[in-house]
Protein backbone atom coordinates (compact mmCIF):
# COMPACT_ATOMS: atom_id res chain seq x y z
CA UNK A 1 0.00 0.00 0.00
CA UNK A 2 1.52 3.16 -0.91
CA UNK A 3 2.55 6.50 1.45
CA UNK A 4 -0.71 8.23 -0.32
CA UNK A 5 -2.99 5.62 1.06
CA UNK A 6 -1.54 5.34 4.46
CA UNK A 7 -1.90 9.24 4.49
CA UNK A 8 -5.53 8.39 4.38
CA UNK A 9 -5.76 6.32 6.60
CA UNK A 10 -4.23 8.33 9.50
CA UNK A 11 -6.40 11.52 7.74
CA UNK A 12 -9.38 10.43 8.37
CA UNK A 13 -8.79 9.91 12.23
CA UNK A 14 -9.94 12.88 12.54
CA UNK A 15 -13.86 12.99 12.58
CA UNK A 16 -13.31 9.84 14.62
CA UNK A 17 -11.62 11.47 17.10
CA UNK A 18 -14.14 14.01 17.26
CA UNK A 19 -17.20 12.04 17.34
CA UNK A 20 -15.63 9.92 20.68
CA UNK A 21 -14.55 13.24 22.13
CA UNK A 22 -18.24 14.49 21.85
CA UNK A 23 -19.68 11.32 22.87
CA UNK A 24 -18.99 10.29 26.48
CA UNK A 25 -21.98 8.57 26.81
CA UNK A 26 -19.56 6.09 24.83
CA UNK A 27 -16.72 6.25 26.20
CA UNK A 28 -17.24 2.52 27.70
CA UNK A 29 -16.82 1.41 24.25
CA UNK A 30 -13.37 2.57 23.62
CA UNK A 31 -10.44 0.02 22.94
CA UNK A 32 -8.85 -0.21 26.29
CA UNK A 33 -5.10 -0.93 27.14
CA UNK A 34 -4.13 -4.66 27.71
CA UNK A 35 -1.13 -5.70 29.63
CA UNK A 36 1.94 -4.99 28.00
CA UNK A 37 2.91 -7.32 24.97
CA UNK A 38 6.46 -7.77 24.57
CA UNK A 39 8.30 -8.87 21.15
CA UNK A 40 12.18 -9.45 19.91
CA UNK A 41 12.56 -9.31 16.18
CA UNK A 42 16.01 -10.27 15.03
CA UNK A 43 16.33 -8.80 11.19
CA UNK A 44 19.14 -10.27 9.18
CA UNK A 45 20.46 -9.40 5.42
CA UNK A 46 21.29 -13.13 4.07
CA UNK A 47 22.94 -13.62 0.67
CA UNK A 48 20.35 -15.26 -1.36
CA UNK A 49 22.90 -18.31 -2.08
CA UNK A 50 21.73 -18.84 1.59
CA UNK A 51 18.29 -18.31 1.82
CA UNK A 52 17.22 -22.09 1.72
CA UNK A 53 19.54 -22.36 4.14
CA UNK A 54 17.93 -20.09 6.30
CA UNK A 55 14.54 -21.45 6.02
CA UNK A 56 16.37 -24.89 7.67
CA UNK A 57 17.69 -23.13 10.64
CA UNK A 58 13.92 -21.23 11.07
CA UNK A 59 12.84 -24.65 11.30
CA UNK A 60 15.73 -26.05 13.51
CA UNK A 61 14.41 -23.21 16.09
CA UNK A 62 11.01 -25.01 16.27
CA UNK A 63 12.12 -26.79 19.60
CA UNK A 64 12.59 -24.22 21.70
CA UNK A 65 10.25 -21.98 20.37
CA UNK A 66 7.40 -24.64 20.74
CA UNK A 67 8.74 -25.59 24.45
CA UNK A 68 8.35 -22.08 25.44
CA UNK A 69 4.81 -21.87 23.83
CA UNK A 70 3.81 -25.05 25.84
CA UNK A 71 5.09 -23.74 29.23
CA UNK A 72 3.73 -20.19 28.88
CA UNK A 73 6.44 -18.54 28.59
CA UNK A 74 5.62 -16.99 25.44
CA UNK A 75 2.33 -16.48 23.46
CA UNK A 76 3.65 -16.22 20.14
CA UNK A 77 6.24 -17.02 17.24
CA UNK A 78 7.42 -17.25 13.92
CA UNK A 79 9.34 -15.90 11.03
CA UNK A 80 9.22 -13.53 8.10
CA UNK A 81 10.66 -12.83 4.33
CA UNK A 82 10.96 -9.52 3.12
CA UNK A 83 9.32 -9.05 -0.38
CA UNK A 84 10.53 -5.49 -0.76
CA UNK A 85 13.87 -5.52 -0.94
CA UNK A 86 16.07 -2.54 0.06
CA UNK A 87 19.79 -2.09 -0.26
CA UNK A 88 20.47 -2.15 3.38
CA UNK A 89 17.59 -3.29 4.26
CA UNK A 90 17.23 -7.17 6.01
CA UNK A 91 15.57 -9.98 3.96
CA UNK A 92 14.70 -12.15 6.66
CA UNK A 93 13.70 -12.00 10.26
CA UNK A 94 12.64 -13.77 13.34
CA UNK A 95 10.48 -13.13 16.14
CA UNK A 96 8.83 -14.06 19.35
CA UNK A 97 6.43 -12.17 22.15
CA UNK A 98 5.36 -12.77 25.55
CA UNK A 99 3.34 -10.93 28.57
CA UNK A 100 6.81 -10.09 30.05
CA UNK A 101 10.59 -8.95 29.26
CA UNK A 102 11.49 -11.70 30.94
CA UNK A 103 9.65 -14.77 29.24
CA UNK A 104 11.26 -13.04 26.46
CA UNK A 105 14.58 -12.82 27.54
CA UNK A 106 14.60 -16.56 29.35
CA UNK A 107 13.83 -17.73 25.67
CA UNK A 108 17.15 -15.60 23.91
CA UNK A 109 19.08 -17.12 26.84
CA UNK A 110 17.72 -20.51 25.69
CA UNK A 111 18.81 -19.54 22.06
CA UNK A 112 22.28 -18.60 23.02
CA UNK A 113 22.86 -21.74 25.24
CA UNK A 114 21.65 -23.78 22.31
CA UNK A 115 24.84 -22.33 19.52
CA UNK A 116 21.99 -21.50 17.01
CA UNK A 117 22.93 -17.87 17.41
CA UNK A 118 26.47 -18.98 15.87
CA UNK A 119 25.17 -20.85 12.78
CA UNK A 120 26.92 -20.49 9.64
CA UNK A 121 23.96 -19.29 8.01
CA UNK A 122 23.49 -16.29 10.51
CA UNK A 123 26.90 -16.34 10.16
CA UNK A 124 26.91 -15.12 6.70
CA UNK A 125 24.67 -12.47 7.37
CA UNK A 126 26.07 -9.31 5.82
CA UNK A 127 23.97 -7.16 8.30
CA UNK A 128 21.97 -7.77 11.79
CA UNK A 129 20.00 -6.11 14.23
CA UNK A 130 17.50 -6.56 16.85
CA UNK A 131 14.58 -4.55 18.27
CA UNK A 132 12.52 -5.01 21.67
CA UNK A 133 8.98 -4.12 20.84
CA UNK A 134 6.04 -3.46 23.47
CA UNK A 135 2.23 -2.99 22.48
CA UNK A 136 -0.71 -2.23 24.79
CA UNK A 137 -2.89 -2.02 21.94
CA UNK A 138 -3.45 -5.81 20.44
CA UNK A 139 -4.98 -8.78 19.04
CA UNK A 140 -4.99 -12.20 17.36
CA UNK A 141 -6.95 -15.16 15.72
CA UNK A 142 -5.19 -18.69 17.98
CA UNK A 143 -3.88 -21.14 15.64
CA UNK A 144 -1.13 -21.29 13.06
CA UNK A 145 -0.52 -20.13 9.99
CA UNK A 146 1.83 -20.29 7.32
CA UNK A 147 2.22 -18.08 3.83
CA UNK A 148 0.31 -15.30 5.16
CA UNK A 149 1.46 -12.02 5.03
CA UNK A 150 2.67 -9.32 6.99
CA UNK A 151 2.23 -5.50 6.44
CA UNK A 152 4.07 -2.99 8.52
CA UNK A 153 3.58 0.68 8.57
CA UNK A 154 6.19 2.93 10.57
CA UNK A 155 5.72 6.30 11.75
CA UNK A 156 7.21 9.48 13.58
CA UNK A 157 5.52 11.69 15.69
CA UNK A 158 6.62 15.35 15.42
CA UNK A 159 8.23 16.54 18.53
CA UNK A 160 5.48 18.62 19.90
CA UNK A 161 2.82 15.97 19.63
CA UNK A 162 0.81 14.92 22.89
CA UNK A 163 2.12 12.54 25.19
CA UNK A 164 -0.92 10.58 25.04
CA UNK A 165 -0.78 10.85 20.53
CA UNK A 166 -0.52 7.23 20.24
CA UNK A 167 -2.61 6.37 22.65
CA UNK A 168 -5.26 8.56 20.80
CA UNK A 169 -4.45 7.13 17.37
CA UNK A 170 -4.90 3.65 18.40
CA UNK A 171 -8.11 4.38 20.49
CA UNK A 172 -9.53 6.36 17.74
CA UNK A 173 -8.02 5.00 14.05
CA UNK A 174 -6.16 1.93 14.17
CA UNK A 175 -8.03 -0.21 16.46
CA UNK A 176 -11.40 -0.01 15.30
CA UNK A 177 -10.52 -0.55 11.67
CA UNK A 178 -8.24 -3.60 12.50
CA UNK A 179 -10.48 -5.31 15.05
CA UNK A 180 -13.20 -5.41 12.14
CA UNK A 181 -10.98 -6.70 10.35
CA UNK A 182 -10.12 -9.12 12.79
CA UNK A 183 -13.45 -10.65 13.00
CA UNK A 184 -14.00 -10.56 9.30
CA UNK A 185 -11.16 -13.00 9.13
CA UNK A 186 -8.78 -10.84 6.73
CA UNK A 187 -6.05 -10.87 9.78
CA UNK A 188 -5.53 -12.76 12.17
CA UNK A 189 -3.11 -10.16 14.16
CA UNK A 190 -2.45 -6.73 15.19
CA UNK A 191 -0.55 -4.98 17.04
CA UNK A 192 0.58 -0.74 17.58
CA UNK A 193 4.27 -0.90 18.65
CA UNK A 194 6.78 1.32 20.23
CA UNK A 195 10.57 0.19 21.47
CA UNK A 196 10.40 -1.35 24.81
CA UNK A 197 14.51 -0.58 24.18
CA UNK A 198 15.13 2.57 22.11
CA UNK A 199 17.65 1.79 19.30
CA UNK A 200 15.01 4.41 17.23
CA UNK A 201 13.81 7.60 17.72
CA UNK A 202 11.67 7.94 20.82
CA UNK A 203 8.64 9.11 18.32
CA UNK A 204 8.86 6.32 16.44
CA UNK A 205 5.99 3.68 16.55
CA UNK A 206 4.13 1.00 14.15
CA UNK A 207 0.99 -0.44 13.39
CA UNK A 208 0.98 -4.01 12.73
CA UNK A 209 -1.13 -6.73 10.94
CA UNK A 210 -1.08 -9.85 9.57
CA UNK A 211 -3.51 -10.88 6.96
CA UNK A 212 -4.69 -13.98 6.24
CA UNK A 213 -4.04 -14.44 2.66
CA UNK A 214 -3.41 -11.81 -0.06
CA UNK A 215 -6.78 -11.27 -0.59
CA UNK A 216 -6.68 -9.88 3.21
CA UNK A 217 -4.50 -6.69 2.39
CA UNK A 218 -6.46 -6.03 -0.71
CA UNK A 219 -9.35 -5.99 1.74
CA UNK A 220 -7.68 -3.52 4.37
CA UNK A 221 -6.45 -0.94 1.75
CA UNK A 222 -10.37 -1.03 0.72
CA UNK A 223 -11.09 -0.75 3.93
CA UNK A 224 -9.14 2.20 4.12
CA UNK A 225 -10.57 3.99 1.09
CA UNK A 226 -14.12 3.09 2.48
CA UNK A 227 -13.32 5.10 6.19
CA UNK A 228 -12.49 7.43 3.54
CA UNK A 229 -15.27 7.99 1.54
CA UNK A 230 -17.74 7.64 4.75
CA UNK A 231 -15.72 10.80 5.93
CA UNK A 232 -14.77 12.96 3.47
CA UNK A 233 -14.74 16.16 6.00
CA UNK A 234 -11.63 14.40 7.41
CA UNK A 235 -9.19 17.09 8.16
CA UNK A 236 -5.38 17.36 9.17
CA UNK A 237 -5.40 16.39 12.64
CA UNK A 238 -3.19 13.54 11.96
CA UNK A 239 -0.57 15.99 10.48
CA UNK A 240 -0.70 17.65 13.99
CA UNK A 241 1.31 14.78 15.76
CA UNK A 242 2.96 12.80 12.84
CA UNK A 243 5.89 13.77 10.58
CA UNK A 244 4.99 11.96 7.57
CA UNK A 245 8.75 12.45 5.83
CA UNK A 246 10.22 9.37 7.38
CA UNK A 247 7.16 7.26 6.86
CA UNK A 248 7.94 3.94 5.58
CA UNK A 249 5.45 0.58 4.82
CA UNK A 250 7.45 -3.33 5.14
CA UNK A 251 6.02 -6.34 3.45
CA UNK A 252 6.79 -9.65 4.16
CA UNK A 253 5.69 -13.81 4.06
CA UNK A 254 5.20 -15.19 7.40
CA UNK A 255 5.08 -18.22 9.30
CA UNK A 256 3.88 -18.08 12.79
CA UNK A 257 1.65 -19.53 15.52
CA UNK A 258 -0.18 -17.56 18.37
CA UNK A 259 -1.52 -19.62 21.46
Amino acid sequence: MNRRLWGIFAAVCTLAMMAAWTAPARAQDEPKEKPPMYSYVSFWNIPRPQWAEMGKADASDQKILEKAMADGTIIGYGNDTNLVHQPDGGTHDDWWSAMSMAGLLNVLDKFYKSGSTTSPVLASATKHWDNIFVSRYYNWHSGSFKGAYTRAAQYKLKPDAPNDAVETLSKHLFVPLLEKLLADGAILEYEVDTEAIHTEDPGTFWVIFVATNADGLDKFNAAVRDMHKMNPLGGPAIGSMVDFTPHRDYLSSSTGTYK
